[in-house]
């Protein structure tokens, strides 16, 4: 399979291997609605937050939406052509590396971009997701409007969609997109209530789909040229005698079958997507102006209905949607409101003046972009964290830099996938789902002095609050028995090898 070269691709297919593991640190008064809840949203670099996110989501996210930079000539400060289209893949490759890790066996990855980088980018991702895992190239009508300055106006974004698994496969988990009631009526009275037609014709010659149909009026008709009927003679006449067949013109055209409103299972994603169903960047842009009053911080926004179809397609309700960049937070908005789990991941200051504030109002049941069409009505919650230090040092060990507190949070999170509640001043982190949690450290990584704390021992065992049920204990080293543990239903995990951040 041919691949894209470019300078420095060497180092860049390193760079996700050699990005550190680092501390989630939790910033609750930035969250908001229910604190249990499993919906994140990450303030830093997504190279490192996608690396940190490993241990916890490796595999387990079934819908990737991303909307990275275009590399247009204002995408980066100083532009030269060459140098920049570098910068760009030198980004894009490690960070889409780390996203197929974090992809669930039946997931996809959907990718928006324009004309800038897109055949570079199609190149690319058939080398990490594989060339058979394409799924489609989608065209997003982006815009209605006509643009004047440019020699040929650009209407359309594209979005890369690929699957952990080949299409032909991931067919079987994608969801039809809803059906809707327009264009059905009831012309001739059917007690069956309103319906529209659809040909009963197929592609191809199926011998057994070859026969004759004489119309209401008796003329006699064939399929039509290249095609064969429907279905074959006895399910065409079960159809007639249900009432279900319509000939037009008068009872001389061609049959159809009647679809009654509400018997359509879905619609099949097509890879042409029209404003007037998924709408624009204007469209964007003005739901952000009405969250946002006086403010639009991105040029372009992607609309609600836009991502209401991706998600519809590519998730179920209790399923992981994560953004990389995030930028104004609709994919997290639209994945709340769908019932989705999400991690929405977004650097500086956008993460806490557009991404959490625009969260907290859909917690509290904004009405705009698709809570209608959805019958949003609020609750739920998110939690808000940054980046701390690494978690390990150049050597593997646990850094020095990292507290107590930090080390505790993580070893929770990694455990509970929740983020910690509780205040880390004893080695006893708490209890979740009927098992209680320990971190035996004193901040001194090699202390394995039987006084030092660090090491589980009899003594240590008794000073431990007790607990009527399994306990997992994290430590240097234990003297206790392999079997003496197993009674006391404890697991021990030595630190740091046993933290799932290596």
């Amino acid at each position: 399979m041919p691949v894209l070269e470019w300078l420095n691709k060497s180092e860049d297919l390193k760079e996700s291997f050699l990005a550190p593991y680092r501390v989630l640190r939790h910033v609750p008064e930035l969250g908001s609605g229910e604190p249990a809840s499993e919906n994140m949203l990450i303030e830093g670099d997504n190279l490192h937050a996608l690396k940190t996110l490993l241990p916890y989501y490796g595999g387990r996210v079934q819908c990737i939406f991303i909307d990275p930079p275009y590399n247009t000539r204002s995408a980066f400060e100083h532009y030269d052509d060459n140098l920049e289209h570098t910068t760009w893949l030198s980004m894009m490759y490690p960070r889409l590396d780390l996203l197929r890790k974090l992809l669930a066996e039946s997931g996809s990855i959907w990718v928006s971009i324009d004309e800038n980088e897109a055949h570079y980018l199609k190149v690319i991702m058939d080398e990490i997701f594989g060339r058979k895992n394409f799924v489609a190239e989608i065209i997003w009508e982006k815009r209605t409007s006509r643009e004047n300055r440019a020699a040929v106006g650009s209407a359309h974004d594209t979005i890369l969609v690929y699957a952990r698994m080949p299409a032909k496969e991931w067919k079987a988990h994608r969801n039809l997109l809803p059906s809707n009631d327009k264009g059905f009526s009831n012309p001739d009275g059917d007690p069956n209530g309103p319906w529209r037609s659809i040909p009963f014709s197929a592609m191809g010659h199926r011998k057994n789909q070859m026969y004759t149909i004489v119309t209401p009026t008796g003329k006699p008709l064939d399929p039509p040229k290249g095609r064969c009927w429907g279905a074959i003679e006895e399910e065409f006449q079960r159809y007639r005698s249900e009432g279900r067949v319509y000939f037009p013109k008068g009872g001389n055209g061609r049959p159809r079958i009647k679809l009654y409103s509400g018997e359509e299972k879905g619609l099949v994603p097509m890879s042409i997507w029209h404003a007037r169903d998924v709408g624009t960047t204007e469209d964007s842009k003005k739901e952000i102006l009405a969250l946002f009053t006086g403010e639009a911080p991105f040029d372009t926004p992607k609309p609600e209905r836009l991502m209401r179809s991706i998600i519809q397609i590519a998730s179920n309700p209790g399923d992981f949607v994560l953004d990389s960049f995030l930028g104004s937070g609709t994919t997290a908005a639209v994945a709340h409101k769908m019932g989705r789990r999400y991690i929405g991941i977004e650097n500086g200051e956008h993460a806490r003046t557009y991404c959490a504030r625009r969260l907290k109002q859909v917690v509290e049941g904004e009405q705009g972009g698709v809570s209608e069409a959805v019958n949003w009505r609020g609750g739920g919650g998110f939690s808000f964290f940054t980046l701390g230090d690494p978690v390990f040092d150049e050597y593997g060990q646990i850094n020095p830099k990292v507290t107590f507190d930090q080390l505790a949070a993580h070893v929770w999170f990694t455990e509970t996938k929740a983020p910690f509640m509780g205040k880390a001043t004893t080695p006893y982190l708490g209890e979740d789902d009927g098992t209680a949690y320990y971190l035996l450290y004193n901040g001194i990584l090699g202390d394995r002095r039987p006084g030092g704390g660090n090491v589980l021992t009899r003594q240590v065992l008794a000073d431990l609050p007790a607990h009527d049920g399994p306990r997992v204990i994290y430590g240097e080293s234990t003297r206790l028995s392999s079997e003496r543990m197993l009674n006391l239903g404890i697991t021990f995990k030595q630190t740091p090898y046993d933290l799932k951040v290596r």
